[in-house]
């Protein structure tokens, strides 16, 4: 198994990820939010870093942001639409809604145009606008972001060679655009903190779990480009400062019992309100005070005819641009959980569980769960043979992407209603 954000290869084994990487998986969350997500309840989502401060944020009803990104170096497909459903829900539940278009990376990693990529771009637009994103947005071109573009380089000073070859791989092969493209990556994730989009608040950023050395490398640099670190205490937080003494004496004056040592300072009451006093005081004095940045991780779509989706590979995903009866012949020719014949499919049943095509009425297709159990039910008792199953699908993709294009199309003439840095 290798997971990198530029190459997935083998079979996934997502609690082993889940252990590898540190993460946590999302289950533990679901009972801590009202009305998830059917990507959450189905456990396409499947694990989290620190998704407590958006639970926390909403319950609060406290700012706070979803930011993702997708680089254009193809059609968007239904893998995409996965993190484009994911945006949508957390702005509807009350996020600031931050999406990148990706040019540089695809066009440092990729070797596309930047017309190329522009072209592309506009169709990832219209789409996420098509499944439902509002004004209450910031969509942005990496390439034309002066607030993304400054930060990546405050950022660069905070990372050297080694650590980006001990997470990517980096060789002496490797261009150095695409090293900056982890700090670019980086700068995406935190810049929705900066004072120009009302200062630190939690950030969530839904991806796949390939994206998760981007996060760990950002949640560290968050760290870094900070003034001041927490630590839990007994009773509170022990505040240091990565600048020198000097700057914990702006700590004077906080409204909490604090006891100044060299190196640091305890500060004791609730751990939540100190933080927050000591990072507004960050950021009067000119520091950025960024949140640790969480993360919600789906897993990989399974592409049409097995194995893993690949962008090279038409026949192996639904582009949301795909006319709509071509999409359904796809449908057609996917890969099945069914067994070799319709008798032994009636005697021993389906495989729901290896289906491409229950893989899409799971995640894209029905949003009743009753309905979904049901068909999953009727294929494992071998009711519902895999001819009938694709007929019923394909159906509803010619149908969603029907209209999804009408709506598509609708998009474009409301894109001056949106902020659209670059466009």
């Amino acid at each position: 198994m290798q997971v990198t954000p530029w190459d997935v290869e083998g079979v996934i084994d997502y609690d082993r990820l889940i252990e590898e990487f540190g993460m946590r998986p999302f289950s533990e969350m679901l009972g801590e939010i009202e009305n998830p997500h059917i990507l959450m309840r189905r456990g396409a989502i499947f694990g989290h870093r620190d998704y407590w401060r958006i639970v926390e944020a909403m319950k609060a009803k406290e700012p706070w942001a979803v930011m993702s990104g997708f680089m254009p170096s193809g059609l968007p497909h239904f893998g995409h639409k996965m993190t484009m459903d994911e945006i949508v829900w957390h702005q509807k539940a009350g996020g600031k809604a931050f999406v990148a278009i990706a040019d540089m990376e695809a066009h440092a990693v990729r070797g596309l145009s930047w017309e190329k990529t522009r072209e592309l771009a506009l169709e990832y637009i219209k789409s996420i606008i098509a499944l439902g994103l509002d004004t209450n947005a910031v969509i942005y071109f990496q390439s034309k972001s002066d607030h993304v573009k400054d930060l990546a380089f405050e950022l660069s000073a905070e990372v050297n060679f080694s650590e980006l070859r001990a997470i990517y791989g980096f060789d002496g092969e490797t261009k150095l655009a695409k090293m900056f493209i982890a700090a670019i990556q980086a700068a995406d994730i935190l810049h929705p903190q900066l004072p120009e989009f009302e200062g630190p608040k939690p950030v969530v950023v839904p991806v796949g779990a390939d994206q998760d050395p981007h996060m760990r490398l950002t949640r560290d640099l968050a760290a870094r480009a900070s003034i001041f670190s927490f630590e839990p205490i007994k009773g509170g937080l022990r505040i240091r400062s990565r600048k020198g003494r000097d700057y914990l004496d702006a700590l004077k004056d906080l409204n909490f019992e604090t006891r100044f040592y060299e190196e640091h300072a305890d500060v004791f009451g609730n751990i939540d309100e100190i933080e927050r006093e000591v990072r507004s005081i960050e950021v009067k004095l000119g520091g950025f005070a960024f949140i640790p940045p969480s993360s919600t991780y789906h897993r990989f779509t399974t592409g049409l005819t097995g194995g893993k989706m690949s962008s090279s590979k038409p026949e192996s995903y639904i582009s949301l641009l795909d006319k709509p009866e071509e999409a359904g012949k796809k449908v057609m020719k996917a890969f099945t959980g069914g067994r070799v014949t319709a008798e032994e499919q009636r005697r021993l049943g389906g495989e729901p569980e290896k289906c491409v095509v229950f893989e899409l009425y799971s995640y894209h297709l029905i949003e009743k769960d009753d309905e979904l159990k049901q068909i999953e039910s009727d294929c494992k008792e071998g009711r519902l043979l895999c001819g009938k199953c694709k007929k019923i699908a394909a159906e509803l993709v010619r149908n969603f992407l029907k209209e999804h294009q009408e709506k598509m199309e609708e998009a474009e003439s409301r894109f001056e209603d949106y902020i659209i840095i670059g466009l």
